[in-house]
């Protein structure tokens, strides 16, 4: 198989973008030992039989048309041709010149014959002689070929009984390419219906501006022989070509392609050219990549070349695994590149202006109170008020609302689960400040995302509450998040996240910490000391450990009281 830049060569040696010379030369030797022919020899048989001869030896009909043996003198001269015939005829009359210039200039084979006159045309043997040199691996070529599939492959961008010429791209980089109504009609809807539906064309020159023709090619190579060829240069211009023909086999194959040629570094390039050719499919795979590898895919130099829409896509999620900070110094770079593509300078205010509604879905609550401070606080793309919302929602409680969400990303991938470890609610359960806690250990490694809490006794309520998991034997504070919920008055458990997921690693003793400052609540009674969750779909079971933790506790047992359910995935 050879790959779409030799194809290009080839086509510029035989005679550049007008000519209609193919791009295939076969070398492997025909039936009778002779080379089979690439186009230019083909044109030049065509131009030289094109005349009936004296000897009435061959026939001609147009571009694709094969020479034929007539009967008569000429050709049993052609069958029994001398070496010194042959020579002859190698130097022979003006002709023979003039058809081989007329084939390297890539003009038609009916154009050439028109243009020699039956007086120039050489003598009976060396005509016929002149005949089999460009007959011969023309003729028959039907015979060398053991397969449908070979035989269509044979006719893949070659002129021999094409009917159509497509010119394809734009500017000096158009190229001429033969094809026929036929084979296209019966790969693709579009082109059935160009040729054959009620409003067909009967042009035999298509001009295709909006193609490329190294995709172009790509497609007719695969309606021709279900031979692929995409490569990384051209598998998207190859995916476009194919999605306006209506192939969807070629599509597969170049989805495929860039799924196995997918990574970090160009996820966020193949994100925008999927959401542009509407493969959602795709699509996805490039954000699970860019979730996977966030860090590395805002990195890349990809990343500043997106359009807005895709970077709120991107912003969107909540599975994105980056620090916000991180994250926010990557938008600021996209919106300098973008002031300079809309030709603006790169000022605080224009950077706002060409981040619009993206700005809001940056999540600052969940930044440290340093990390803003020394960013964004700093940055001047945030207005006066916007900073000291921010500030008051970091140090003070009851936390006031702020324009921008609060709620934590989780990078981790499957199915949230969680387990409950209380038979039944009760009320009432005070608050003085003091946590709320409980130890506990699990079987196997999981992340920890989150606390379902109890609400207020007394109707709907807001609650400040900082929840922590802690590794109990060194007391180092391994996940915490200072912030606030709203409830209902409902005894159902009301969800406080973390702001990045915690680690739990098996057979380690953990506690879990609540501080809540509200109103009397609900709690748990009827508590387990063992809470067992199966996985449906795998049959997989992590089993939880609970038991008192001492010290500084309000009160929470392993029988009764808040805590009630732990968040996680596994």
């Amino acid at each position: 198989m050879r790959c779409c830049a030799c194809l290009f060569h080839s086509k510029m040696a035989a005679g550049g973008s007008g000519g209609g010379a193919p791009c295939l030369n076969f070398s492997n030797p025909g039936p009778l030992g002779n080379v089979q022919s690439n186009n230019s020899a083909q044109a030049s048989a065509n131009s030289a039989g094109a005349s009936p001869g004296p000897a009435g030896g061959v026939q001609g009909a147009g571009g694709h048309c094969n020479p034929q043996p007539g009967p008569g003198a000429g050709g049993g001269a052609a069958v029994g041709a001398t070496p010194a015939t042959q020579n002859a005829s190698s130097q022979g009359g003006s002709a023979q010149s003039a058809g081989a210039a007329a084939a390297a200039a890539g003009e038609t084979a009916a154009a050439a014959s028109a243009s020699v006159t039956p007086s120039a045309l050489p003598s009976a043997p060396a005509a016929a002689a002149a005949v089999l040199v460009y007959r011969e691996p023309v003729y028959n070529w039907q015979a060398t070929k053991s397969t449908v599939k070979e035989r269509f492959a044979f006719l893949f961008n070659n002129e021999v009984l094409s009917d159509v010429h497509f010119l394809v791209g734009k500017g000096m980089g158009v190229q001429r390419i033969p094809a026929h109504r036929f084979v296209l009609a019966v790969g693709s809807a579009v082109f059935d219906a160009m040729f054959n539906g009620g409003m067909a064309t009967t042009s035999t020159e298509i001009e295709l501006p909006d193609v490329e023709p190294a995709a172009f090619l790509a497609l007719l190579k695969f309606l021709y022989s279900d031979e692929v060829q995409i490569g990384p240069e051209t598998v998207m211009t190859t995916l476009y070509t194919a999605k306006k023909y209506a192939v969807p086999a070629l599509e597969t194959h170049c989805v495929e392609f860039l799924k196995k040629n997918l990574r970090a570094d160009n996820a966020f390039m193949l994100l925008t050219q999927a959401r542009l050719f509407d493969e959602p499919q795709l699509a996805s795979l490039c954000l699970e990549n860019i979730d996977k590898n966030t860090a590395d895919a805002i990195a890349a130099e990809g990343f500043t070349d997106i359009d807005l829409d895709t970077l709120v896509a991107v912003l969107e999620r909540d599975t994105l695994g980056v620090r916000e900070v991180r994250l926010f110094g990557a938008v600021v770079r996209w919106a300098e590149a973008e002031a300079q593509r809309q030709q603006l300078q790169p000022t605080p205010e224009n950077k706002r202006r060409v981040l619009g509604k993206s700005l809001s879905l940056i999540r600052f609550p969940l930044m440290t109170i340093e990390e803003f401070a020394a960013g964004p606080a700093q940055s001047g793309i945030l207005m006066d008020r916007e900073v000291v919302s921010l500030f008051l929602h970091f140090t003070v409680n009851p936390k006031p609302r702020v324009d921008f969400i609060d709620r934590p990303r989780c990078c981790l991938r499957g199915k949230e689960c969680s387990i409950t470890r209380f038979g039944q609610v009760e009320s009432r359960w005070g608050y003085s400040g003091t946590s709320d806690r409980i130890r506990f250990s699990v079987n196997r490694r999981i992340f920890v995302v989150g606390f379902g809490l109890y609400g207020s006794i007394h109707g709907p309520t807001d609650y400040q509450v900082n929840i922590q998991i802690i590794h109990t034997d060194s007391n180092t504070v391994l996940g915490q998040n200072d912030t606030g919920f709203s409830c209902d008055g409902s005894a159902n458990t009301f969800r406080v996240m973390f702001k990045e997921p915690v680690e739990i690693l098996p057979n380690v003793n953990y506690t879990a910490c609540a501080t809540l400052k509200g109103p009397d609540s609900h709690y748990g009674t009827k508590g387990l000391r063992k809470v067992t969750h199966e996985s449906p779909s795998t049959g997989t079971k992590t089993c939880f450990t609970f038991c008192y933790a001492a010290g500084n506790n309000n009160g929470t047992s392993v029988e009764d009281g808040q805590l009630p359910e732990v968040i996680f995935y596994t």
